[in-house]
């Protein structure tokens, strides 16, 4: 097998198909797109049904308006949970600081959907549009420059190859393609482990979405949309010590409910019910490149953060509307996707974004952990103070959104 394309995206997941959706929306009808993914995609059936133990990812405000522009956000919403307030505390401290989506003129501060959900949505666009070019299941084992393209090697049970002007890598952190190429990562492991599971409360969530920092680390609990035996559903996503972690994961229920209840409070009265565990280790890890001729790496290939705040795939997003928007405009003037002028365009637009919003992740954590009692005072005073400062609060939760980002790429 044998073909061409002007962009080839490696890496069907969440980010890999976000981005040909944006594409075939930007570029000129003359540009041809192709996705690889080496599992078989296939729409959906039937009706949707939030599922108990679903895994979510929380979309921010900023997200909301980039699948607004590609027309999803309609069917998206149907199954997304809106965050209409943020409660950031600090277990055993005073300060605290609340945020609230009406103080921004906003239906919401960001939003939780299942990742089932989400990627139905996505796939079902993607099956439907005439631009873009699926091949699947196929793997991207390879890539080499050669007469002025990306040559990538496929395995699809039978050799073959394709040559692009681009190749987009969104193949993941552990990219096969991106250290195939020679571009280096700068890893660091945080020694913590992320317990993520779905919880039942008591009480309803009321759309509010709760950042608690402990002295072990973070703990997130996002509102999700009811189901019939849960009304009072949240995503906890709780970052420990990793012998901690897997204790946890194996504790009978009651004893996690109730350690669980221990760390957060009675916010959202008892906790009623927990169902499957699981944990990961936690690593920040950073290409060295994210461009170079006829090459883009995104999504986590390109950085994957610590989870607190969840703006890994949200920065994702950003990265690919800016990407979109770069390519389109050069190729309209007649420049090649591939170009390495075109391409430092990209990256010199999104680094601010980019380094902001990963700094933020890395050290937030930490900040929060310091057992200094000097520190943690001037901490919960700027935290609490943040609540009076409404103009820096403001600007505090644009930035957090990633609505400050996009509104400056636009200007």
């Amino acid at each position: 097998m044998s073909l061409t394309a002007n962009v080839v995206i490696a890496g069907g997941g969440m980010v890999g198909i976000s981005l040909a959706l944006h594409l075939a929306a930007s570029l000129p009808r003359s540009q041809s797109i192709t996705l690889i993914e080496s599992y078989p995609l296939r729409g959906g059936n039937g009706d949707y049904h939030p599922s108990f133990d679903a895994r979510s990812t929380a979309l921010s405000y900023s997200s909301r308006l980039i699948y607004e522009g590609l027309g999803l956000w309609q069917a998206l919403s149907a199954w997304a949970e809106p965050i209409r307030h943020i409660h950031v505390s600090s277990q055993g401290r005073f300060g605290s600081s609340l945020m609230d989506a009406d103080d921004q003129g906003w239906p919401g501060l960001g939003y939780v959907v299942e990742n089932a959900w989400l990627g139905r949505v996505l796939l079902d666009a993607l099956l439907a549009s005439s631009r873009i070019q699926l091949v699947s299941p196929a793997s991207a084992v390879a890539a080499k420059p050669r007469d002025g393209r990306m040559e990538i090697s496929l395995d699809t049970g039978e050799p073959g190859a394709l040559a692009a002007d681009l190749l987009v890598i969104a193949d993941g952190a552990q990219s096969r393609l991106r250290d195939g190429l020679g571009i280096g990562v700068n890893s660091r492991r945080y020694d913590q482990h992320a317990l993520v599971a779905n919880v039942a409360f008591a009480a309803p969530h009321a759309g509010v979405a709760y950042e608690r920092f402990t002295a072990a680390g973070p703990l997130a609990l996002l509102p999700l949309p009811p189901t019939a035996d849960a009304p009072n559903r949240a995503a906890l996503v709780w970052t420990l010590p990793e012998a901690r972690a897997q204790e946890l994961a194996a504790a009978e229920p009651a004893a996690f409910l109730q350690e669980l209840q221990e760390t957060f409070g009675y916010r959202l009265g008892r906790a009623v019910q927990v169902g499957e565990r699981s944990t990961y280790p936690l690593s920040l890890v950073e290409a060295r490149e994210c461009v170079r001729r006829h090459v883009v790496v995104v999504g986590n290939a390109a950085h994957a953060l610590h989870p607190v705040a969840g703006q890994g795939f949200n920065l994702a997003l950003r990265d690919i509307a800016a990407l979109s928007a770069v390519l389109a405009q050069a190729i309209t003037g007649g420049d090649t996707a591939g170009d390495p002028a075109v391409l430092a365009r990209y990256a010199a637009r999104q680094r601010v974004d980019q380094q902001r919003t990963i700094a933020a992740s890395d050290r937030l954590p930490g900040l929060f952990m310091n057992a200094d009692p000097v520190f943690g005072l001037a901490r919960d005073l700027a935290l609490s103070g943040l609540d009076l400062a409404r103009g820096a609060k403001s600007a505090f939760v644009r930035h957090a959104a990633g609505v400050a980002a996009l509104e400056a790429r636009n200007a």
